[in-house]
């Protein structure tokens, strides 16, 4: 449900951005005659059934897969580990590209693939390893769940969020925003964003490469000190500390700060600490 929500709060596709999705579609034979152009942003949550072709596209005459078919939206993977470890594994290169290339004796097929990746998992095989109800599984069946999913797709993950069971009082009293007012911040942040890379072929943070890191996600003092702390508690991997400086940024671009603050790193690493609780120690 909030995965099916995040499309949303996402700006507009632009037209240019439009035009590449509705190519898409349209190689895969999957656009309507009663719809020229597609407007809204992709939003694709294949079976875990799926095979790896079909997950990043091929056949005889290649066509685009589900990865393609997310171009500029969302492809979320519910049950996570529920997919064949082999299949997960040919998302790292399209993640870290934005591309896929399929090779033909007589040709080579290149189709993009920038996605939002959204997944969903259990914690163990019954549901609730570490919640307050008893979890029924053997510490073998939680290590061999959980190893379902490599360490090197994780890591290409921005966020690891646990989603708690809340009371029913708490569930009904509950007043949140509306995803128009949600999109409205993120509008904001974006066009900040746009602003800051107009020199650049990229249009947002999660694009910078590790000079453009350096250049745009300055720290105060505090945090510096701050962050110091945190990769080397938790000893970061590079990948790691860059997503979590572009995360940061992020968020500091939401406050409309230029700079990033030390509640800027906190709130960015508060999302990835389920990856400690849960991957960590396997």
């Amino acid at each position: 449900m909030i995965a099916k929500r995040i499309p949303t709060i996402l700006p507009d596709l632009s037209f240019e951005e439009a035009l590449e999705v509705t190519k898409i579609h349209s190689i895969s034979g999957m656009l309507s005659k009663d719809v020229p152009i597609i407007i809204n942003r992709p939003f694709r949550a294949p079976h875990h059934t799926i095979s790896p072709k079909s997950l990043i596209g091929g056949g005889l005459i290649p066509k685009p897969g589900e990865v393609s078919l997310s171009h500029y939206g969302i492809l979320f993977l519910d049950e996570l580990t529920e997919f064949n470890r082999s299949t997960l594994e040919v998302l790292r290169g399209p993640l870290e590209d934005g591309i896929v290339t399929i090779s033909r004796v007589n040709s080579i097929f290149t189709y993009p693939c920038k996605f939002m990746f959204v997944a969903s998992m259990n914690p163990c095989p019954c549901g609730y390893h570490m919640s307050e109800n008893e979890c029924r599984c053997k510490t073998y069946e939680i290590d061999r769940y959980i190893n379902k999913i490599s360490g090197p797709l994780l890591d290409r993950f921005d966020l690891f969020v646990e989603v708690n069971s809340i009371p029913y009082k708490e569930f009904i009293n509950t007043k949140s925003e509306t995803s128009h007012d949600i999109r409205k911040r993120v509008q904001s942040a974006r066009y900040i964003q746009q602003t800051r890379f107009k020199n650049y072929n990229i249009k947002t943070n999660d694009e910078m490469n590790s000079s453009m890191v350096n250049e745009y996600c300055k720290l105060n003092d505090e945090g510096s000190e701050t962050i110091n702390l945190i990769f080397n508690k938790y000893k970061l991997s590079n990948r790691s500390y860059m997503k979590l400086l572009k995360v940061a940024r992020t968020i500091a671009d939401l406050d409309g700060e230029n700079t990033i603050k030390s509640n800027h790193i906190v709130e960015a690493f508060s999302f990835r600490k389920t990856y400690y609780k849960y991957f960590e120690q396997r």
